[in-house]
């Protein structure tokens, strides 16, 4: 595997863990506290970490599932990034 190919992977992996880890983390917040706030932030870090999972997985599936279909869900997972950052910023907006 190329360089490029594996530093995408292991990003992707570390966005994975990090994003799950911290979507895990504000659940359990949200559980104790109830807040709507931490709710929508727990969504968020899990739209990065399937983000994470999307692109991290690409490589791996290339044998079982066809190279366009894989890129259309790489690309297209980038959407998951924007539903994150719209979570946040409803996050830090709502009273």
């Amino acid at each position: 595997m190329p360089l490029a190919q594996l530093l995408e992977q292991y990003v992707s992996l570390g966005i994975f863990l990090v994003a799950a880890a911290l979507s895990a983390l504000s659940y359990l917040a949200w559980r104790r506290e109830r807040d709507r706030r931490m709710g929508i932030v727990t969504a968020g870090y899990a739209m990065f970490a399937l983000y994470g999972l999307i692109v991290f997985l690409e490589y791996p599936l290339l044998p079982y599932v066809p190279y366009t279909t894989l890129e259309l869900l790489e690309h297209g997972s980038a959407v998951l990034i924007l539903g994150g950052l719209i979570a946040f910023f409803l996050a830090l907006t709502r009273d």
